[in-house]
């Protein structure tokens, strides 16, 4: 039977939400926002950014709205936004080196993953293509998937999202017409799809995300239903084990999440482009934790795309609309 939350549930977790929320924003002290402009002080506390980094602008270190994030192993962060550039920093915000893909006059990439052996996939949106790149951006045209725009298997519409799992199969996420996952064999050979397009369980209204728990089972963000599923996948089949959330603004609803990942408790964190916040979830739904920020002044987080956790425990978040990236004591 598929899991759902209760109203009741839901209610006590978000007075719970409410409190913590109310005490998160009463200790303040100072934090450093890095811009290319320059420092500036801001107020922080539990719960509250203590590093800023980013501005609007094309040098290195700015941004032109954000629209994806991975960290590696070695605690470096990649981002792409709207320049076709994945830049590289450390977890402290600092640059260190970027590439660009191929092209971008179709448009610029919206996912980025990191695979099992360290590869870094470009979900290449515009172009129909999961490109595999070293993390110093040495393009590997053995790894990538190349492919044309259809509806056909093996076939591709705007490609969002690419996942990798322990035996090495690739699992690369589309929406538009399409709105489905398309799993393929390490060497790039098409095996099977997963969901279609449509509001019923096991479809999809744009998958932008996906990360597997350590049970093996593959989450999707379904960001236009609101709402996260779950599936046990196979060599050949996937299976609909749960759905998670369901659209609204309260604890545990979700308006178009955008990103997902888990840290090392199996707690899943969700970035939520619609309602302008990060949630954590237990691995059975249930609301924990959420971080948002006032929706006014230059403190604001408006319409993050996504967001990673580093070794010390730290969101970053990217403000994608304000070309930066919040870090953030989960």
């Amino acid at each position: 039977m598929i899991e759902r939350q209760t109203d009741i549930q839901r209610r006590l977790w978000m007075q719970r939400f409410l409190r913590a929320s109310a005490a998160s924003f009463a200790l303040p002290a100072a934090a450093t926002l890095l811009t290319g402009g320059g420092c500036m002080e801001m107020p922080v506390g539990q719960g509250v950014a203590d590093l800023i980094y980013g501005s609007n602008g094309y040098s290195n270190g700015q941004f032109q709205k954000p629209r994806a994030i991975a960290i590696d192993q070695n605690q470096e962060i990649y981002i792409v936004d709207l320049t076709g550039r994945i830049q590289v920093f450390n977890t402290d915000g600092k640059y260190q080196r970027h590439w660009n893909t191929p092209a971008t006059a179709n448009g610029r990439p919206t996912g980025l993953a990191v695979g099992r052996d360290g590869v870094i996939w470009v979900a290449d949106t515009h172009y129909f293509q999961a490109l595999a790149y070293t993390p110093t951006g040495e393009l590997l045209q053995d790894r990538s998937v190349f492919g044309v725009a259809g509806i056909e298997a093996g076939e591709f519409g705007m490609l969002t999202e690419v996942a990798e799992d322990a035996a090495g199969r690739l699992y690369i996420s589309e929406y538009g017409e399409n709105d489905r996952i398309q799993v393929f064999s390490p060497q790039g050979e098409y095996l099977y799809q997963i969901g279609s397009h449509g509001t019923d369980e096991a479809q999809f209204m744009r998958p932008q995300a996906t990360a597997f728990d350590d049970q093996g089972q593959l989450w999707v963000a379904d960001s236009g239903n609101g709402r996260l599923q779950v599936f046990k996948v196979g060599d050949d089949s996937a299976e609909l084990v749960k759905i998670v959330g369901e659209k609204g603004h309260d604890a545990g609803q979700m308006r178009f999440p955008y990103d997902l990942f888990f840290d090392e408790d199996q707690n899943v964190f969700v970035c939520e482009f619609g309602n302008h916040r990060v949630q954590k979830l237990a691995p059975d739904g249930t609301p924990l934790w959420l971080w948002s920020s006032p929706q006014a002044g230059p403190a604001s987080l408006y319409q993050p795309w996504g967001c990673v956790i580093d070794a010390k425990k730290r969101l970053h978040i990217l403000d994608s609309y304000h070309h930066r990236v919040y870090r953030v004591q989960s």
